[in-house]
């Protein structure tokens, strides 16, 4: 993964991402920079358009993300009926008896 944010933070700066900028940046970080790896991810990035991918990254629709937080509140919903009508039923228990 540091190997990535190497990476972006090279091209943020307009810098070539190659083996030589990815070692560096990734010493100044303070983490061991294995050079097969960054020889792989220099390799993996060299075709690609970054900008594109983060655009394409951004343009996610959100809503996908927001269905996982509506789901608490419905089964909160369905336990407070449930509780409601346990509490009914309790009363018309008193009724009787």
């Amino acid at each position: 993964m540091e190997n990535i944010y190497a990476a972006m933070l090279l091209h943020k700066a307009g810098k070539q991402i190659d083996e030589t900028s990815m070692e560096a940046v990734l010493k100044a970080a303070g983490t061991t920079a294995d050079k097969a790896l960054i020889r792989a991810t220099v390799t993996a990035l060299k075709d690609v358009d970054i900008d594109k991918v983060i655009k394409e990254a951004i343009a996610v629709p959100a809503a996908p993300a927001a269905a996982p937080t509506a789901a608490p509140a419905k089964k909160k919903e369905a336990e407070e009926e449930k509780k409601t009508e346990e509490e009914a039923a309790a009363g018309l228990g008193a009724l009787f008896g």
